[in-house]
């Protein structure tokens, strides 16, 4: 049985109106008790929920609404039919003379003439002036302007329309009401409801409690100034009564931790780089000193770009130091790698694969001395599981200076392992990169995954530096954010760092 004290004002009204095996429907809800549709809809929707309503039927009605076009067209006419009536009595105008007579856009008088001239009722003379070929009314102007004047009346249900009036109908009325349209179409549901034995008995029970849905459930300052409180009826109050949820507006937690990071990297002086997602294989691994036979640039750990393929240009000297220094190590003290050095693979366009790529394109530029970061997205074809991702975010950055050595960037690796991602126990554990030397990864460890790689770091080559123009040593790293993120934010799987479960984003903490 239905509790009553606790129904709605909006549901007590409905029950005493509902009579049995009589229809439900939000026209007669509307009429009867002033309900608005959302107010029906919301009633409907409570006591159906409580089994107190029942719904019978179901349809979907077609409706056609005059738009504001449709209601000047209704009062003044269609540009048609005004092209009709000036023209009347044998008058000869031409079209801007026409326009300015009627005060109508040059696209509206264009194509009223185009269609009075295409049903034979208009034509031009050799001057160039407009004439009405017949003065009998067309039957097509007079259909459309005796459907626009029905329009005027309220929205026309299209069951209540002749077969005649529908073909006319779809000539002037488009869907999600077109401002250059007369009308506009529109569905909605009717749904028809009835009265259960349940709902009997809770409004045999709202009869009996008095209940009349006026009852006054919010104490307002308006209702003790008038006093009106004194001779009123009051709903129950429910000190156990849930009360609403409050989901105060917030940002994405990654998001605030991404930031978090660049503004503590900005703090500390760093200056922050960023470049386009597409780059090509030259800045992508070439000017990095990777080989371009090395397995890492194969297909199955990088995105090629299919259209363009290749990128237009390399910029110089750059190109030809770097290709020197792959094929015999140019001015940079090393031999190479001994290799004839591609200039079309070099031009291959692919999504970036790793920070570092902006590193390099930093070197071109940098004040020495320096210190650079980046926070940017990376592609790499992985497989995805709880620490990898298809796509990736990774913390990139390089410090340069003459006193730049392996100390300080053991340090910022440590500062990056337990104050950006938290962690209490870290590694650093040897590592091998193409255009680091020494190379050293920094490992964390994950109450949850255990221990796992945050990224790689390492001084960079000469190879590297020098065909970039830079002489001092250069501290580089490329550490995977997400993976900090991970450990920050309490989480053990990657892939929820980018849920589209909103209450995870509502409730998980951040910075």
């Amino acid at each position: 049985m239905t509790d009553v004290r606790n129904l709605h004002p909006l549901e007590v009204k409905l029950l005493r109106y509902a009579e049995k095996d009589a229809d439900l429907t939000s026209e007669k809800i509307i009429e009867a008790l002033g309900y608005k549709v959302g107010q029906c809809n919301q009633a409907f929707s409570w006591l159906s929920a409580k089994g107190c309503l029942e719904e019978t039927s179901r349809r979907t009605v077609v409706l056609y609404e005059l738009t504001e076009l449709g209601r000047v067209q209704a009062e003044q006419g269609t540009p048609a039919m005004r092209i009709f009536n000036l023209l009347k009595g044998g008058k000869q105008m031409e079209l801007p003379e026409i326009r300015e007579t009627l005060g109508l856009e040059q696209s509206d008088i264009g194509s009223a003439y185009g269609s009075l001239a295409k049903s034979g009722v208009c034509a031009m003379t050799e001057d160039k002036k407009a004439y009405l070929k017949t003065e009998e009314l067309p039957k097509a102007l007079s259909d459309t302007a005796e459907l626009l004047k029905k329009g005027l009346n309220g929205a026309l249900e299209e069951s209540s329309l002749t077969d005649e009036e529908k073909s006319v109908m779809s000539q002037i009325s488009k869907k999600r009401g077109a401002s250059g349209s007369p009308y506009k179409v529109s569905e909605r549901e009717e749904v028809v409801y009835r009265i259960t034995e349940e709902g009997l008995e809770a409004k045999k029970a709202v009869l009996e409690a008095n209940i009349t849905g006026e009852e006054i459930g919010v104490l307002t300052p308006q209702i003790l100034a008038a006093g009106t409180w004194k001779n009123a009826s009051f709903r129950p109050y429910g000190l156990d009564a849930p009360v609403s949820r409050l989901i105060p507006g917030r940002h994405n937690p990654y998001g605030n931790y991404i930031q978090w990071v660049k503004d503590k990297l900005t703090s500390l002086g760093f200056e922050e780089f960023d470049g386009p997602l597409v780059e090509n294989e030259f800045w992508n691994g070439d000017a990095l000193f990777m080989p371009q036979f090395h397995s890492a640039r194969d297909i199955h750990d990088v995105y090629y770009v299919k259209d363009p393929v290749h990128c237009r240009e390399i910029e110089e000297p750059w190109l030809s130091n770097v290709a020197r220094a792959h094929e015999n190590g140019g001015d940079t003290g090393s031999r190479g790698w001994n290799y004839k050095f591609d200039h079309e693979f070099t031009r291959r366009q692919v999504l970036r694969s790793q920070g570092t790529v902006l590193s390099a394109h930093q070197l071109t530029k940098c004040k020495k001395p320096g210190k650079y970061f980046g926070v940017v997205r990376c592609f790499r074809y992985d497989e995805v599981d709880a620490t990898h991702g298809a796509d990736f975010y990774q913390t990139e950055g390089i410090v340069i200076g003459k006193d730049a050595n392996l100390k300080e960037l053991l340090g910022l690796l440590r500062m990056f392992a337990t104050e950006i991602a938290g962690a209490t126990e870290y590694k650093y554990v040897p590592g091998y990169f193409p255009f680091t030397e020494p190379s050293i990864e920094i490992h964390i460890k994950h109450p949850k995954l255990g221990w796992f790689e945050l990224g790689g770091s390492g001084i960079f080559r000469p190879e590297v530096t020098k065909a970039l123009g830079v002489d001092e040593p250069v501290l580089a790293w490329g550490l995977g954010i997400d993976r900090m993120a991970l450990m920050n934010l309490g989480l053990s799987d990657i892939r929820d760092l980018f849920t589209p479960d909103i209450e995870s984003v509502r409730t998980r903490r951040g910075n």
